[in-house]
Order: structure tokens, then sequence, then C-alpha cells
């Protein structure tokens, strides 16, 4: 670890003092901002020349230039993760908050303003409601999914195998996990391209979004409303007749929360391990070749480009130590997860393959550790690998260098893979089993026809947790 220089008032020791504190509150607006330029237009070089400076624990500035930690060892971020006891993730103890100073439209809301799911929650409440959660998605048939997978890959590649060329990003990746979550909730097969569509429109954030978001929302309630009288097999019916008792609000609630951010966090694994796939020689050769297979190479996206770059939340219990950096009670800490697994502590040599390896921390740990891991790499495994299976001869039809990326504070992803592969018509063989009676039908409120528009390459894509914040 370098020595600290900090350019801004120190405290006497040599290192920034925490934000918040009265030494440290003249130089509070030079702290590095976690939304700002030089973060978005490289964040793994932002997170090294914060870790060289302050250590495996940086202060930094969220919008508004509020104050918080961000995370960056792995060891560090590991303590955060899993003492709950010190850490909480009940965001109404940021002072902020309780003073008032995070304004109502800030971008901040969506992702850390307290709502009554389990991931704000601790304790026995929060056993109450992420049990339902996990109980419910251990009930999911992984080889059902696996089914599902193949299904909706063949019908998308069958929407442009012909031409010889697509965009494997906007024709496929942001649209398979969707058709398969609403398989997994027990949705009937049309509402699949309906969800689809109106994801797609929050995270754009067009004029139609708050549109979107109603219709999503108000297909929940009614896929509740029918399931509370004709449970199935699936996750919503799991979830509905859980012995927690969750009430049809906080059934809605859990069911939107993974719907939208297993959707965006599966559709990132699966951008970004094409992207490697096509762009990276070494990978493909090695993939190709039989000496890494294809769950090798999910886990080392895992590794190098998580879904989620940063997750906040957590808030400080009292005042402690992290990193050797004084931590406030309330204070807002930010896991960095993509910070976390280059962290030089664990891994030395970033060209060394980490084949087997799980100890990433794309998936968090802990408490709060994803429930839907196993569930997120199962649809990306098979959707890549049936993609590659139905697309022989596929290659990028633009320089890797040119493709661009939508980057937030929370996550990269690649916007666009324009490919070409020898034209090919794909049988697609359609299920015969009856589609479910119970569920709702598509509402006749659906969202402008503007939503079902595809979006145009290179145009902007809103942050995908604007979506988590209800339409008001």
């Amino acid at each position: 670890m370098s020595t600290l220089r900090p350019e801004h008032p120190s405290d006497g020791d040599g290192r920034v003092p925490p934000p918040g504190c009265p030494a440290h509150a003249r130089g509070a607006s030079d702290l590095p901002r976690l939304y700002g330029p030089e973060a978005l237009q490289d964040p793994a070089a932002f997170y090294e020349r914060l870790r060289a400076r302050y250590g495996p624990v940086a202060p930094v500035l969220l919008h508004g230039d509020l104050p918080a930690w961000l995370v960056l060892g792995h060891r560090e971020n590991l303590e955060v993760m899993r003492k709950s006891s010190s850490f909480s993730r009940d965001s109404r103890r940021w002072p902020p908050f309780q003073e008032g100073r995070v304004a109502p439209d800030s971008p901040l809301n969506p992702l850390i303003g307290w709502q009554p799911i389990c991931v704000f929650a601790d304790g026995a409440e929060h056993e109450r409601l992420r049990g339902a959660v996990t109980d419910s998605m251990a009930q999911v048939d992984r080889r059902g999914i696996r089914r599902y997978v193949v299904r909706h890959t063949k019908q998308l590649v069958e929407a442009f195998a012909l031409s010889g060329q697509a965009d494997l990003v906007v024709q496929y990746a942001e649209k398979l996990p969707m058709l398969v979550m609403c398989q997994i909730m027990g949705m009937p097969d049309r509402y699949g391209p309906h969800l689809v569509s109106a994801c797609l429109d929050l995270m754009k954030g067009s004029p139609t979004a708050f549109a979107s978001n109603e219709f999503l929302v108000d297909t929940l309630r009614e896929l509740v409303r029918q399931k509370r009288v004709a449970p199935g097999r699936d996750f919503a019916s799991w979830l509905i007749g859980h012995s927690s008792q969750l009430t049809d609000d906080e059934v809605l609630e859990h069911l939107r929360l993974v719907l939208v951010a297993a959707n965006e966090t599966t559709v990132n694994l699966i951008a970004n391990t094409l992207r490697m796939v096509l762009t990276d020689p070494r990978f493909r050769a090695n993939l190709a070749g039989g000496h890494m297979t294809l769950p090798d190479a999910l886990e080392q996206v895992l590794w190098d480009a998580p879904p989620l770059s940063v997750v906040p939340g957590r808030w400080a219990t009292g005042d402690t130590v992290l990193g050797d950096q004084q931590i406030r009670q309330g204070d807002l800490l930010l896991l960095g997860l993509a910070a976390g697994n280059v962290d030089p502590e664990i891994r030395s040599d970033l060209t060394v393959p980490v084949h087997g390896n799980r100890s990433h921390l794309a998936f968090s740990s802990g408490p709060h550790e994803c429930p839907g891991r196993d569930i997120g790499r199962a649809i990306a495994e098979a959707g890549i690998d049936t993609l590659l299976s139905e697309l022989p001869g596929l290659e990028l039809r633009a320089p890797a260098e040119e493709l661009s990326q939508s980057t937030s504070w929370v996550s990269t992803r690649v916007d666009s893979l324009p490919v070409r592969f020898p034209p090919r018509r794909v049988s697609v063989r359609y299920s015969t089993e009856p589609e479910t009676a119970v569920g709702p039908s598509v509402p006749a409120f659906a969202p402008d026809a503007r939503l079902h528009t595809p979006r145009p390459t290179g145009a902007a894509r809103r942050p995908w947790w604007k979506s988590l914040l209800k339409g008001r």
C-alpha cells in the first residue's frame, strides 16, 4: 500500500479526515466524486487511484456532494457484508436523510431510499422477508430454467438468423432474462414481450417511463390477485403461500424487486460475457479449444466485469475502524465489488485465470448475499451456450475498440455488440404444453406504442436502478 499524500486538509497524520468531521469540512467538496466524469470515464483506473491514495477504504462524494466511504479492499468488503451488527442495511440511519439533505429527485433515492423490503431490513424482519424470497427461489426447477432459456433463445435468434447480422445486446441480451423470469414467476408467455418493452422503457427514462412503471406494477398486482385464488408451481405462488405470510403489497414489491434487479444484472452478465468472448483472442481461443468451459468463462467475467460495480449501501451502527479509516455512526459505506475483485492483496497478477474460484464479490456475501445468484448464472450460461451453438461463425462486425459502454456509478455495460454470421434458418420447437389459464391478461392500458420501438444503437440508457423508484 502506498503512502498517502492527500491534497486536502489532513488531521495531522497524513490521512484525509473522514467525511463530515470538522477538520475536513473546508475541503469536503474537493473529495473524489463517484458520479463525476473522472469516475465514469474509466471506473477501474479511478478505483486504483483511490486505492493508491487512501488504502482499502476511500472517502468519496455522491450526488449532491454527500459523503460516503467506498470500500475497495476484498477483505474489507467481506467484513462489511458479513458483520451486520456493525453495518446495517437500514438507510434511515444516514444523517443526510434525517436532516433532509437528500433532494426528492436525487438519483440516490431509488437505490438507498428506505423501502419496506428485505434489502433494507435487519434482524427478525429481514429474516422474515428474505426467508420468503430465498425459500421460494429454492423451489425453482433448475432444469426447467434451461428449457425456458433454450426455447426463448431460439425464438429470439429466429428473428434475425436469416439476415446474417444482429446486435446481440439490443436483440438478445436485453430480452432473454425477462422472458425467462416471466415464466419462472408463473406468467403466461404473452406477458414476456410486453414486460421486456416496459422494463427497457424504464431503463431509458423515456417520456413513457411512468406508463411503463404503472404497467409493470398493475401487471404484478393482478398476478398476485390471480395466484391468491389459483396458485401454481411458480415463484409468485410460493412467495404468496410462504409461512412468513407476506401481505399482498409485500409480495408485489418483492416480485418487482426480483424482476427488475434480476433482469438488469443478468442482462449485464450476458452482455459482458459475450463481449469478452468476441473481443478477447485468448478468451475465445480457450473457450473454443476446450481449455475453458463456459462456466469458467462466466466466473472470469464475474471477477473482471461484475454485473454491478458498486452496491450501496451499509450504514455504521456505531463508531468503528475499517481499513485504518475512522468510520462514524451513521456513515454510509458503498461495497466496491469491482474494486475488491482486483484487490492486489488477493490478485497480484490479473492475467492469471481464476478458473473454479468463486470467491469473487459479484453476488455479495453474508446475510444479504444475492438470493438469485444461481438462477442468474444459469440463465446466462444456458443462453450463451445455446446462442453460440445456433450461430456458428459468429464474429464482431465492428472493431473492439469502437464498442461503447454505458457507465453509471453502480454499473458498466457494453451498449452494442454488432455481429455477423452465416445466414441460416433456425428450427424452433414450441412447447406443446397448454399455456396456464392462471394469470392476468395483458392489460388494455398497455403503455404507448412507442414503448415497443427498439432502442436505437447508441441511444442513452437510463441507469437501471432508477426503475426501482415508483413512478409518482
